[in-house]
């Protein structure tokens, strides 16, 4: 219980360093975070070792606990993917800063002007699963946005987390930004995390990602505002009149090119002509990629190997290779098996029908729609927004992918010459 008490202690303190850090990180300029962020990348590529080392003990653990493969997937980090994300921040660096932006400016009858102004939200704490990545990509869009942050990541990721915080601050030390504005829980404890849930004084905003457990967990008992993410059963409808090389080509790369990420296709519904005149085709690209079909009792009777899907199938966030899929009769079956099942996160329709295309957008809800194209660009930096946050699902503030503008909120300035009311 001492060991508890003093552990919440020091989470409070570590929330009260970020508040303090961030009020002089918001009056930085454009450059002075820019540079920063260049540093940042460049210490993290010179100190990828350091981090590698750290992260074999993560995944060291995960195969001790049997984690499955698309789990692991998440945990592990390269070489590559380490520069991967430093060019991240090099990416968030160069964009344009959102601080400062005059969002309106007008003046009233009585001669007061009045302008909105972006300005940052403040401190964010971000709660996130098996992905080190996420340690730097929501670092780096916080300080551009000049937010402090601060990091909770998961147990089965906590030597990985620790290493790259423990690079950044070092990096943050040459910079213009008090390194005390990245703070990283390293406690596994339950009840410390959800210590977060409650410093309403001291953190303006909780982002969770990761699985529906955790997210739910997040918005269900956090008295500090919540900016929800949520978990991507992704849709992709292939219609009557889909081209078969397109829809196959986009089929594979929404559901291999990485499975275990939010955005990758989990459902497949295909029109039954479709099906009819492209069967073999679509069999030989489902076996030479070893996706494992869940079906309909029409899928089951027509691909081989396909094993009947339950209500637990179209519902499932596979992260991996199996796959749901429905024969449909019509657009509108698609919709509504949409409208049941999805999550609101990315949707996809296949098709060279124009009109058919347009009805399927209009009437789908969901943070991103695709034409003839691979639900897999729901991504940040697929979209040119540089590294992201999250994927909001929800529709206040921000939705879909969350880059620098999510982060940023807004103040109202009002100038006059002695105006009363």
């Amino acid at each position: 219980m001492h060991l508890l008490n003093e552990q919440m202690m020091t989470v409070e303190a570590q929330a009260i360093q970020a508040k303090n850090a961030g009020k002089h990180l918001r009056l930085l300029t454009a450059e002075d975070k820019n540079n920063a962020l260049i540093i940042l990348a460049n210490t993290l590529e010179v100190e990828f070792a350091f981090i590698l080392k750290a992260n074999e003990k993560d995944l060291q653990a995960g195969h001790k606990k049997g984690f499955t493969e698309a789990f692991m997937d998440r945990l592990a980090l390269t070489r590559e993917r380490i520069f991967d994300f430093a060019d991240g921040l090099r990416q968030v660096a160069a964009l344009e800063d959102p601080v400062g932006k005059i969002l309106l400016n007008k003046s009233l009858d009585n001669g007061l002007n009045v302008s909105k102004v972006s300005v940052p939200i403040g401190v964010i704490g971000m709660i996130y699963e098996a992905r080190p990545n996420v340690t730097v990509d929501a670092t780096g869009l916080a300080l551009k946005s000049g937010n402090a942050i601060i990091l909770k990541g998961g147990s089965s990721a906590i030597h990985s987390n620790q290493a790259i915080v423990d690079v950044m601050q070092r990096a943050l030390i040459h910079t213009k930004i008090p390194k005390d504005a990245v703070q990283f829980i390293n406690s596994t404890n339950r009840e410390v995390s959800q210590k977060l849930f409650t410093m309403r004084e001291h953190i303006d905003v909780l982002i969770p990602r990761g699985g529906g457990s955790l997210i739910n967990e997040v918005v269900s008992n956090a008295s500090v505002p919540v900016l929800e993410t949520g978990v991507g059963n992704c849709h992709l409808y292939i219609d009557s009149e889909a081209d078969v090389e397109m829809a196959l080509r986009i089929l594979v790369n929404a559901k291999t090119d990485r499975p275990a990420v939010c955005n990758a296709v989990e459902t497949v519904l295909v029109h039954h002509d479709w099906l009819k005149q492209h069967k073999f085709d679509l069999i030989n690209t489902l076996s030479a990629h070893s996706i494992i079909v869940h079906g309909d009792e029409k899928i089951v009777s027509e691909i081989p190997n396909a094993s009947l899907a339950n209500e637990e199938d179209w519902v499932s966030e596979y992260l991996s290779l199996h796959l749901a899929m429905k024969v449909v009769q019509h657009v509108n079956e698609a919709i509504d098996h949409i409208e049941r099942y999805g999550t609101k996160h990315s949707e996809a329709i296949i098709t060279d029908n124009k009109e058919t295309a347009e009805y399927f957008m209009q009437r789908v809800d969901a943070a991103a729609l695709y034409h003839n194209a691979s639900t897999r660009f729901t991504d940040g930096g697929a979209l040119g927004f540089g590294a992201e946050i999250g994927i909001s699902t929800q529709k206040l503030h921000a939705r879909g992918p969350m880059g620098l503008e999510a982060l940023t909120t807004v103040k109202y300035v009002m100038s006059g010459n002695g105006q009363i009311r």
